[in-house]
């Protein structure tokens, strides 16, 4: 039997970092090498990081991409190399260069692009045309995809089956949502079956804005079998054989004939390979995939890290409230950057209550970060006197209630602008939908860590890391207290809003699955409630738009992924 030894090269690129992203392909090619890998496989556009973005309308950065791509191909040795880079012509492709003996031997042009969700390619890319041609590595007949390509049935990969191949190589730069690995893992299975083929497919890793790439690379054979998977959320090179019988036998036996198509050509490119057919067929490993908390749990972790770092930031400042969503961007910041990184600052009010600033302070103990107290009352109070003229004698509301807000805010913004630090925002995506939040108060910052997790999650986000710890990071009475921003006397937030287990379903159906007011009512929610909470969330699309970008962890998050005008008149 023929074995085929592939290396699943899942790294954390920069977007831009053309130089650095040529030094970690060849760090891991080199262990592919290493391992006797007859291919090296790297994510899409590896070469310049994903998304590139409008990058790709700078002539200078497409051509000094090009340059990288063919110094990854001058380095290749006996090991071939599938690096994904953009290859410019007339137009633009999202591309795969095959790598081997020091020269650019092939190149694949991707020919699904994606322009949904938080995609845009289309608006870039020109899809590859024409037959695709097999790689001939190590004596298999190699067809490669990319990303889209494999999530259409009828598509390259089918036809790469059909012409010929043995294995299709799939380069991937799939963002992370709750559930994706689960979906990406029943189609690619369902697609090596359709091929009648095996089929490896890598994925990157790491954070890039608020987009998360979890990993979880995979490989598996002609049956759709699992072979091997890489971790999720780390930098990884997965090495698999795979075990190729002859492909004539599998293709007699299909029941559903063999089609009526002509072979693909095939490139000769390598023949390389390690220890040939006397090589021992090692199993892959299969690492065990994270439970739905830990998941999502990690991804807020590799977002956030990976954000400030790639950034240039060191360390970061949480304004400590004493409540629960602070509490947990502490907790989560912490876990990202370590203890010594990380600044929380007790800002209290004339409202404030001890027990708040106790809980606070009990939190940074634990977690071992600084906590610093700036008392925020000299600052009010000079704004209320400074404003009363103006103001008149009006009953106290949600303007002298915003004063606060946007005092801390300029309080943490000045430990920014002196410090170095990058802000770290708390509110939560339940808070942002219907706006209950304050422009230029607890909306400033630099990151905004769970700006897509409603407020239910983040109560089971706060229990999962207890059990993780073993201990109460984050304390039952912080877990337990009603939430309240604490800006007036005795203030919860259900005063404002419904209870958050009321209003997250709503929301959920509104802004995740785009259900209309009729449907909702239609669905059985309360008529009342539905058009309240709609008119909340759509009355504050402004102020989502001046908030700052934070991880993704919904099929669809606010920010690039959902683009609702601002002037819009459509009662729900």
């Amino acid at each position: 039997m023929q074995v085929l030894r592939v290396a699943a090269c899942q790294i954390n690129t920069v977007v831009g970092d053309l130089d650095g992203n040529v030094e970690r392909i060849l760090a891991a090619l080199d262990r592919a090498e290493a391992a006797g890998c007859d291919v090296a496989v790297f994510p899409e556009l590896a070469v310049t990081g994903y998304p590139p973005e409008d990058l790709l309308l700078k002539p200078g950065f497409v051509a000094d991409n090009r340059r990288a791509v063919d110094a990854v191909a001058g380095a290749s040795r006996g090991c071939v190399a599938v690096v994904g880079f953009v290859d410019a012509g007339h137009d633009l492709h999202n591309a795969a260069a095959v790598c081997a003996e020091g020269a650019l031997r092939g190149i694949y042009r991707k020919r699904h692009l994606p322009n949904y969700s938080v995609f845009d390619e289309q608006r870039y890319f020109r899809p590859g045309e024409g037959e695709p041609v097999l790689f001939s590595i190590a004596g298999v007949a190699v067809g490669l995809s990319v990303c889209e390509d494999a999530w259409n049935p009828t598509g390259p990969v089918a036809r790469a089956g059909s012409g010929g191949a043995e294995v299709v190589l799939n380069l991937n730069a799939s963002p992370y949502h709750a559930g994706r690995q689960e979906e990406r893992e029943r189609m690619l299975a369902t697609r090596a079956v359709d091929a009648g083929c095996a089929l490896v497919s890598v994925n990157q890793v790491g954070g890039q804005d608020e987009l998360v790439f979890d990993g979880a690379s995979t490989a598996f054979d002609a049956t759709g079998t699992l072979v091997a998977r890489a971790a999720q959320f780390d930098e990884e090179v997965l090495v698999v054989d795979l075990g190729l019988p002859a492909p004539f036998r599998s293709r007699l036996l299909d029941p559903r004939g063999r089609p009526a198509v002509e072979p693909l050509v095939v490139v000769p490119v390598s023949e390389h390979s390690g220890d040939g057919r006397q090589r021992p067929l090692t199993p892959g490993p299969v690492a065990a995939l994270l439970g739905p908390l830990e998941e999502q749990y990690q991804a807020l972790v590799v977002g956030t890290r990976d954000y400030v770092v790639k950034n240039g930031f060191t360390d970061v400042v949480v304004g400590l409230s004493g409540g629960v969503d602070s509490s947990l961007v502490a907790v989560v910041a912490t876990d990202a950057l370590g203890p010594s990184r990380v600044h929380g600052v007790a800002m209290p009010s004339r409202f404030s209550s001890a027990t708040s600033y106790d809980d606070a302070s009990a939190l940074a103990d634990r977690l071992g970060v600084e906590l610093r107290t700036i008392a925020i009352e000299p600052a009010h109070g000079a704004l209320l006197e400074m404003l009363a003229p103006t103001l008149g004698s009006r009953p106290p509301n949600v303007t002298e209630e915003n004063i606060q807000s946007r005092v801390r805010g300029v309080v943490l913004m000045a430990l920014s602008n002196e410090l170095g630090w990058l802000v770290l925002t708390t509110g939560n995506k339940s808070e942002s939908a219907v706006g209950f939040s304050t422009l230029y108060g607890d909306t400033a910052g630099g990151f905004a860590v769970i700006k897509d997790v409603p407020k239910g999650l983040v109560y089971e986000l706060c229990r999962y890391r207890n059990r993780r710890a073993g201990e109460e990071l984050i304390s039952e009475e912080v877990l337990a207290k009603a939430p309240s921003a604490e800006l007036r006397p005795d203030q919860r937030d259900d005063q404002s809003l419904p209870s958050y287990d009321v209003l997250d379903p709503v929301l959920a159906a509104y802004v995740e699955q785009d259900r209309t007011a009729a449907e909702l009512e239609a669905e059985g929610f309360d008529a009342e409630l539905v058009r309240r909470v709609i008119a909340l969330v759509d009355r504050a699309e402004y102020k989502r738009r001046q908030t700052p970008p934070g991880v993704r962890v919904s099929a669809k998050a606010f920010g690039k992924d959902r683009r609702v005008p601002i002037t819009n008149a459509y009662p729900g």
